[in-house]
Formats: C-alpha cells, structure tokens, sequence
C-alpha cells in the first residue's frame, strides 16, 4: 500500500510541478505580449510629439507671418497681433505636448493584465494549498 501511495504522491508532485511549468510559460508569454503593446502604444506617444514639433514649427513659419499680418490691420499694432498669435499657437503645441505625455507615461507600460493575473493564479493556489 506504501508504493501505491509513493508513486500517487510521486504523480501529484510531477503534475503539480508540469502544472507549474506551463502557468509559468503562459504567464510569460502574456507579459511579453503586453509589454510589445505598451511598447508600440510608447512608440505612437513619441511619434505625436514628433508630429506636434513639425506642426508647431509650421505653425510659427507660416501661419504666424499671415496672421501677424492679418491681425496688425484689426489692432492695428504688430507687436500685441504677433503676441496674441505666439500666444495661441503656444497653445495648441501645449495640448499636442500633453496628448503625448499622457501615451508615453509610465503607468502605460506597466504590464497591469499579467499582474492581475498572477495575483488570480496565487489566490486559486492558495485555496488549492488549504
């Protein structure tokens, strides 16, 4: 009755340690899966600071000439139309630039599925222990 008992404990510890070993695997496989897409969602955050920068500098080359013009002929002062136009377009590359923060945080590359998980994984082992 010993060996019976022996080689059932010695199954149970095998398949455990299989178990084991194949959680392991696949909670690997989800990390790196999640962390490629917080990586790619990293690349378009830099990417959009890339564009706002283009646009921003579009922005000041053209666009302040005309309405730096345009606006001289309501206000009739080049130096307070040249300011208010600064100041809008200042504005626009801020929101771009906070936009772009915001993809490329770094709670965004946190890997928050495959943590949740684990936690799930350790709460059924425990139950499964007790």
């Amino acid at each position: 009755m010993a060996d019976g008992q022996g080689a059932s404990l010695q199954s149970l510890v095998g398949d455990a340690l299989r178990d084991a070993a194949d959680l392991a695997s696949k909670e690997f496989a989800l990390f790196r899966t999640e962390m490629s897409e917080n990586i790619a969602g990293l690349a378009k955050g830099a990417a959009m600071f890339g564009v706002a920068a283009v646009f921003a500098v579009a922005s000041l080359i053209w666009l302040t000439q005309a309405l730096v013009y345009g606006l001289e002929l309501i206000v009739h002062s080049r130096w307070l139309s040249a300011l208010i136009v600064g100041a809008a377009l200042a504005i626009i590359a801020g929101v771009l630039v906070m936009a772009g923060r915001s993809l490329i945080s770094a709670n965004s590359l946190e890997p928050k599925r495959t943590m949740r998980q684990l936690k799930r994984d350790t709460e059924i082992l425990t139950e499964r222990a007790s």
